[in-house]
């Protein structure tokens, strides 16, 4: 299943300021995301499931180098 993504709202973190980041859009239980220098090149697509795992690992700091 392809799911659009041309009508879809991309979001920064607020903490990246005016800064080029990852952007992120969520369309249906899907979620896009892309590099805003380079949008042209497109997005990464991943299930909502897999992007909530992987941000609560984030929180959790299961990927901290220290």
């Amino acid at each position: 299943m392809t799911v659009d993504f041309a009508g879809a709202r991309w979001f920064k973190s607020t903490k990246s300021g005016s800064k080029d980041c990852v952007e992120v859009a969520f369309v249906g239980a899907q979620v896009g995301i892309r590099d805003s220098k380079h949008i042209e090149r497109g997005h990464l697509t991943f299930p909502a499931s897999a992007w909530g795992a992987f941000s609560s690992a984030i929180a959790r700091g299961d990927f901290d180098l220290r």
